[in-house]
């Protein structure tokens, strides 16, 4: 019997990190500062629920006032009563009268709404004593599709897919779980930032090798394009042939520079190239994938699940980035999860919560959904804020066995 627990109020907290030395930064945010907009919920007993949406600084105090506009959809909720059918909450939040104007689905209100339905599903955790991926694992089907709105998705993923695409994927979910004990594989992606020298870059490689990590990822996007190459042409070289490598352009490109640098760059046998251009343009990624023969990743900057189902459906996306703290939450994490499987794209997440939620996410979706796991992204720089960091040990994740999703911070 699970005990009562009441969601009395909630609240938000603007927290940013400013990053010294050219840390985070690329080709479009060349100075950025770090930055949560925390949502807590304050609860009838000693649990408390925190959730995050990540942002680059300013900002973020615009996300911070739109989280406590929203928290009056669950103030005065039970929680387990709210988990049960979240799914009418959810909508109930993403389609608020006074809100939707501003969206709908995206931007500042659908970043407040990630952060309030990740801390939902951090308090559902912490209630049942247990870590997110467990809690996911351990859902039933039915339970599990209860947590998703699938308005808009009616013509691509019914809940009734969802459910046999889930109970289908019970054959062989026992030996997928054997990934908890084995770590998830992780990749670096602190080795090149934009503003980094060639020099720091060659040191970070080294390291990163040392640290037992076989991919890794440099950000492009140069106004000379002959830097890129160069740049890229040094991570191949240190890292070596058998190296996984990746370029991120974060959205610096139009298409046609797009079409221009990525053939040269898959020269270099790249696993992705990733956001080469505007994230809200489909047809011209569709484009590039017709024009040059390259892997493409995307989802850093994809809003929601309509954006990313008409990326999937487009045949231009061989990896979906999809991030939790950018979307709308884990419930809408979930549901692109599903339709990404449907489509049999791997889902291989963004991390602007630095892989904090992420390690939980990635075990779901490959025990539970069948996702393939490849890879989680790995960030560095704000591992000393959280009251339970990632563990990367040789190149993998281990599994957090801490109740909740792993977002508590030391300082609020």
């Amino acid at each position: 019997m699970n005990k009562t627990i009441v969601i009395k109020k909630g609240y938000s907290n603007d927290i940013q990190y400013p990053l010294k030395n050219g840390a985070g930064s690329d080709a479009i945010h060349t100075t950025p500062i770090y930055a949560y907009a925390v949502c807590k919920l304050q609860t009838d007993c000693e649990l408390e629920g925190v959730g995050l949406a990540f942002t680059l600084g300013t900002g973020n105090k615009l996300v911070c006032d739109a989280i406590s506009y929203l928290v009056k959809h669950i103030e005065g909720k039970e929680i387990h009563a709210l988990m049960a059918n979240f799914g009418e909450t959810y909508k109930a939040m993403a389609d608020d009268p006074n809100f939707r104007w501003l969206g709908p689905h995206k931007g500042v209100v659908h970043l407040a709404l990630a952060s309030v339905v990740n801390a939902c599903y951090d308090l559902w955790a912490k209630s049942k004593e247990i870590p997110l991926w467990k809690l996911l694992i351990d859902l039933s089907p039915e339970e599990l599709v209860n947590t998703l709105d699938f308005s808009y998705y009616e013509d691509a993923l019914t809940k009734e897919e969802a459910i046999s695409i889930l109970v289908a994927q019970e054959h062989g979910k026992e030996n997928r779980k054997m990934i908890v004990d084995l770590g998830y594989p992780g990749y670096d992606t602190s080795i090149g930032w934009f503003n980094y020298s060639d020099e720091q870059v060659e040191t970070n490689i080294k390291k990163a090798l040392d640290n037992g990590f076989s991919a890794m990822k440099l950000k492009v996007g140069s106004k000379e394009c002959e830097r890129d190459v160069r740049r890229a042409s040094l991570v191949r070289k240190i890292a070596g042939d058998n190296a996984t490598i990746m370029f991120d352009a974060n959205q610096q490109w139009n298409l046609p520079q797009a079409i221009s640098i990525c053939k040269k760059l898959k020269e270099l046998n790249p696993y992705w190239i990733e956001e080469p251009t505007h994230p809200d343009d489909v047809q011209a990624h569709v484009d590039l994938a017709k024009a040059v023969d390259v892997k493409l990743a995307l989802g850093e900057h994809v809003p929601n699940k309509i954006t990313f189902k008409n990326f999937i459906r487009s045949g231009s996306m061989a990896f979906n980035q999809v991030d939790a703290v950018r979307v709308g939450g884990i419930s809408e994490f979930i549901l692109i999860s599903l339709l990404s499987r449907k489509y049999n794209i791997p889902v291989v997440p963004h991390v602007g919560d630095m892989g904090q939620i992420h390690q939980h996410l990635v075990l779901f979706n490959h025990i539970s959904i069948g996702h393939p796991a490849l890879l989680l992204e790995h960030i560095p720089h704000l591992q000393d804020y959280f009251k339970f960091p990632v563990s990367i040990v040789d190149g993998r994740y281990k599994t957090p066995h801490q109740p909740g999703i792993s977002a508590d911070l030391k300082v609020y």
